[in-house]
């Protein structure tokens, strides 16, 4: 808090439609460039400061292997689907479940709530495409068995009645 009053006192107020505002400006980064990857790690002391850039502990900092992806020093963080995530968590980001200055998988974005998922289903793929085939495969057997075959004409019903050549089943003439 003490920080903000300073800044306050010392930035100068900005004018704005006739409103005065301060400006508060986050002093870590200023840009996109500032967020970019350093280079790969190549000693211990790197590594330990790479780990402390993005807020993880030396043990649990692990970066991509140096292929030519251009990755640097991100460290290689676990795929968590948003809907892995608790929905009951205070999210800074509630609508995508993450909280400020958090690390994000270098895919990230695939794994949004609306998109794909690695969470854990009840059954499994095997099982949900058996289940598919056989109810579909027993509609299909249904259909070609009462569609092409004759049996539904078998039932004891009344024949149907249809007009004859030469037959009056109806008139407009009045009764004699």
């Amino acid at each position: 808090m003490a920080a903000l009053i300073k800044k306050a006192l010392i930035n100068p107020v900005l004018r704005n439609n006739g409103i005065h505002r301060l400006q508060f400006v986050r002093l870590a980064a200023y840009w996109n460039k500032d967020w970019k990857p350093g280079p790969y790690p190549k000693t211990d002391a790197e590594r330990i400061a790479a780990a402390k850039k993005y807020g993880l502990l030396p043990q649990d900092y692990e970066p991509y292997p140096d292929d030519g992806l251009g990755y640097g020093d991100y460290p290689k963080l676990p795929i968590v689907s948003a809907d892995m995530k608790d929905s009951l968590y205070n999210w800074d980001y509630p609508e995508m479940k993450r909280d400020f200055g958090e690390p994000m998988n270098t895919q990230y974005d695939v794994f949004t709530e609306e998109r794909l998922s690695n969470a854990r289903t009840r059954f499994s793929a095997k099982f949900t495409l058996a289940s598919f085939l056989g109810v579909m495969g027993g509609f299909l057997t249904l259909h070609l068995l009462c569609e092409y075959n004759d049996w539904y004409l078998r039932h004891p019903w009344t024949p149907p009645q249809y007009p004859n050549q030469g037959k009056t089943h109806y008139t407009f003439e009045p009764v004699d």
